[in-house]
């Protein structure tokens, strides 16, 4: 069984290192509301405790939640009781999922308090990175609101170690990393508008995040060509990409996209 053990790399100019592919925690504390081609069930603690056991064999060390993510943030919190150290934790700010509805506040008051919040349910007297979770307006978002001001206070005050944005258009990216250690941008097979980030990213140290690499639609391929396998070479094969999150509940999916991930990279 391949693992990504040796093969972290750097989160920009964050001092992190993380694993090439991280966990994707949406679908531990939220399943409504969510884009996903298939239903689930949301896993009970043992199933999840197992899910994080097997991801930190496999040499994931990267996990990714939000407020926005239902009981996530809260369930991990004790899920990832003792192990705080080996952990590199994804967060976000600005969205929440109130009633099947979400709802977005980029204030300063809300941002301090999104924070502060998600360090109680994580258990936690710090977070990794804090992102905005833009509702697409991202150049008003970084211009017009004390979100990005907010979080530059809470990373001096070593709440956070860093901040940064995911958000929906390369304009916002750009506009994120002047200020922000790192942004989490959309790039898969079928969307590589925002590649321009990326590219940025990798000539002036910044991190970057990939969400929906394993996009859906990949009938465009051609018969016999491993969809999760060209995305990683795609995606991975990237060098301003630190890592790609992964929302999988299936041991087996992981692993598997483990497998493919470190052939790829160890080509």
């Amino acid at each position: 069984m391949k693992t990504l053990h040796h093969l972290h790399r750097p989160l920009g100019s964050t001092g992190l290192n993380v694993s090439p592919l991280g966990l994707g925690t949406v679908k531990l504390g939220r399943d409504q509301g969510v884009k996903y081609p298939e239903g689930f069930r949301i896993p009970d603690d043992r199933e999840a405790a197992d899910l994080i056991a097997l991801a930190r064999d496999l040499g994931i060390n990267l996990i990714d939640t939000a407020p926005a993510y239902g009981r996530s943030e809260e369930r991990l919190g004790p899920l990832l009781h003792g192990q705080r150290h080996q952990w590199v934790i994804v967060s976000k700010t600005g969205e929440e999922f109130v009633g099947g509805q979400s709802q977005f506040d980029f204030s300063a008051a809300h941002t301090r308090r999104s924070v502060e919040r998600s360090l109680q349910r994580l258990e936690t007297d710090y977070i990794d990175l804090v992102l905005v979770h833009s509702d697409g307006n991202d150049l008003d978002i970084l211009r017009g609101t004390e979100v990005y001001a907010t979080l530059e206070r809470l990373k001096d005050e070593g709440l956070i170690r860093g901040f940064g944005f995911s958000g929906k258009t390369a304009d916002g990216g750009l506009l994120a990393l002047e200020r922000g250690d790192c942004a989490m941008v959309t790039y898969n097979l079928n969307e590589q508008a925002e590649k321009p980030v990326i590219d940025h990213a990798q000539a002036h140290g910044r991190g970057i995040l990939i969400k929906k690499a394993l996009a859906s639609g990949h009938a465009a391929l051609a018969p016999g060509v491993d969809p999760v396998r060209a995305s990683f070479e795609l995606v991975l094969g990237h060098p301003g990409v630190a890592s790609a999150i992964v929302g999988t509940i299936n041991p087996l999916h992981l692993a598997h996209n483990v497998d493919i991930a470190a052939e790829v990279l160890d080509r």
